[in-house]
């Protein structure tokens, strides 16, 4: 039986949420090897003077340990 691993990450994008979780998605996948899943648990924006500064997410990034 595979042991699955949860870490939570935080990321964000100036673009938009889906590129705040692409962004995730890579720098976690520099490490981090056989994720199979990416739960996103809360979204946030910054704004400044009444606009949109930045798109931020908080991920929990599920992968398999190798054995």
């Amino acid at each position: 039986m595979p042991i699955v691993k949860v870490i939570e990450v935080i990321a964000s994008s100036p673009v938009s949420f889906d590129d705040a979780i692409k962004n995730c998605l890579a720098e976690v996948s520099k490490t981090v090897h056989n994720i199979d899943s990416i739960y996103v648990k809360d979204f946030k924006v910054h704004v400044k003077e009444g606009k949109i500064t930045s798109y931020g997410t908080i991920c929990k990034v599920s992968f398999r340990v190798d054995s």
